[in-house]
């Protein structure tokens, strides 16, 4: 920042850019330039996470590195239970997996719930999952 040495009282004159910016009480003027916004920050969904986990769980079973679901449950510290609802996403349609694999969560913002989703996993019929997975997408759009 450059000052001119003849000034009136009260002013000064700059050579250089400004840069308008707000702060608390309205606009002011600095030298600085503004910070550029943050970038959006995106990562797989947790949705698509854990379905992720279901397929490596259902091979490491297929591969006989566990015996069974309780197996799986004891050597990674789940409940059974747990356990049941990760690898009930397998059952979806092929195409509603492969939608769930894209997803992702904007700034934290998770697009889909695991637990709405379970309302498409209780039915085996996979015309009614993906009818009900229409469905669920256009709720949780219209809510957002």
């Amino acid at each position: 920042m450059t000052q001119t040495a003849a000034k009136p009282e009260g002013e000064r004159i700059f050579k250089g850019n400004l840069y308008r910016v707000r702060n608390g009480n309205g606009w002011a003027f600095t030298e600085k330039a503004p910070a550029p916004p943050p970038q959006t920050v995106r990562r797989p969904a947790r949705v698509a996470q854990t379905l992720a986990l279901a397929h490596r769980l259902e091979a490491a079973i297929t591969r006989g590195e566990y015996r069974d679901r309780a197996d799986v449950a004891r050597q990674l510290g789940f409940t059974r239970a747990r356990v049941t609802q990760i690898l009930d996403l397998l059952l979806l349609a092929p195409n509603i997996q492969e939608e769930i694999a894209f997803l992702e969560a904007v700034d934290g913002v998770e697009p889909l719930s695991e637990r709405g989703l379970r309302t498409v996993v209780c039915t085996s019929d996979w015309v009614k999952q993906r009818l009900s997975w229409e469905s669920l997408l256009l709720n949780d759009s219209s809510g957002a």
